[in-house]
């Protein structure tokens, strides 16, 4: 029986010695396989009597089970040994914070449209919206700017089927506002009587061809209008000197109204922004078109120009945004990085 045992030792040692389920099957081979001493064994008992059979057989049937125990234990270690290294490996620290998905924020030019709005809001203005594909008569006609009139080469635009097109500005919300402002109060002008003034700002996309690093083919503008009956050049002037200096929290900024001309408006002027100190402190800057509005543009409100005289501005949020945040090219607000719009969060 010392055969067996030794067998069964050796077994049990080369077992414990695999280190992969590849190994243990080599060593199992030895054993147990077709060619394994336990298998050499049970083929020479065909050469012992009936007596030595039986007590040969027992001893070595039971040899083969203590190894094929042995064999069962290590696959169940090497098993277990692999499950930990894999559950070390895939281990998740619960204790560590969560992914959290980024935050995100408002585009620069949608800030600077909020504050836009807040600010005139706190003046009393309204804010219009309205359709980006706009008519013709709204876009151009209506504001004193008929078919053959030069200045429509300046508002080069994309146009879609029935003759509409993307609007190059936002003053056709002026005229659509005041148009309906003035049929909710046209009994009061039926009745001879003074009507509630007209005092709105209209911030929108505006289109046209054209772009480089201070022009896109798609941009953001703010049109403001204010009608009644005693509006002047000096309400001009104090509104938008007002609404700079708030908008760039600097009381020391200076504003010039440079004579200039647009269809809509006369007089007509463009304004001008001077900072007194920062980086960009004595050199001036155009901002905005502004002037009194036309007799024309009025009339085309449905108001009486003889009774009736406001004024009316344009700005580039873009460029106003340009400003307020100290950015050289129109073009990175479009672009859509994530690095340069965090930093606006």
């Amino acid at each position: 029986m010392n055969d067996l045992e030794a067998i069964v030792a050796s077994a049990q040692q080369s077992f414990d010695q695999a280190t992969t389920p590849n190994d243990l099957e080599n060593a199992k081979a030895r054993f147990l396989g077709k060619s394994g001493q336990i298998t050499e064994l049970m083929k020479g008992m065909a050469q012992l009597s009936v007596d030595e059979k039986k007590s040969r057989g027992a001893a070595i049937n039971q040899a083969k089970q203590a190894i094929e125990a042995a064999l069962t234990a290590r696959r169940q270690a090497l098993a277990e040994a692999e499950l930990q290294a894999q559950l070390q490996a895939e281990a998740l620290d619960v204790t560590l914070p969560g992914r959290q998905r980024g935050a995100g924020g408002l585009h620069p030019v949608t800030l600077t449209m909020e504050r836009i709005e807040q600010l005139f809001g706190s003046m009393g203005f309204e804010v219009a919206r309205g359709p980006e594909i706009e008519s013709d008569w709204f876009n151009f006609t209506a504001l004193n700017t008929p078919e053959d009139h030069p200045a429509r080469s300046m508002h080069d635009t994309f146009y879609v089927e029935g003759g509409s097109l993307l609007r190059t500005h936002t003053s056709p919300m002026q005229i659509r506002h005041a148009v309906q402002h003035v049929k909710r109060h046209q009994n009061l002008l039926d009745a001879g009587q003074r009507i509630p003034e007209v005092r709105v700002i209209a911030p929108g996309r505006t289109y046209r061809v054209d772009s480089d690093a201070t022009h896109s083919p798609m941009f953001h503008q703010c049109e403001g209008l204010w009608v009644g009956e005693n509006i002047s050049f000096k309400d001009l002037k104090v509104v938008f000197t007002e609404f700079c200096r708030k908008f760039f929290e600097s009381d020391d900024l200076v504003l010039r109204f440079r004579p200039s001309f647009f269809p809509f408006t006369e007089p007509s002027a463009e304004i001008d922004i001077q900072f007194q100190s920062g980086p960009l402190a004595g050199k001036w800057l155009e901002v905005a078109g502004s002037g009194q509005t036309h007799p024309n543009v009025i009339r085309n409100m449905g108001l009486d120009p003889e009774q009736y005289i406001g004024f009316a501005f344009g700005m580039g949020l873009d460029r106003f945004t340009m400003l307020r945040y100290g950015v050289n090219d129109l073009r990175l607000f479009f672009d859509g990085d994530v690095r340069f719009l965090s930093q606006f969060r």
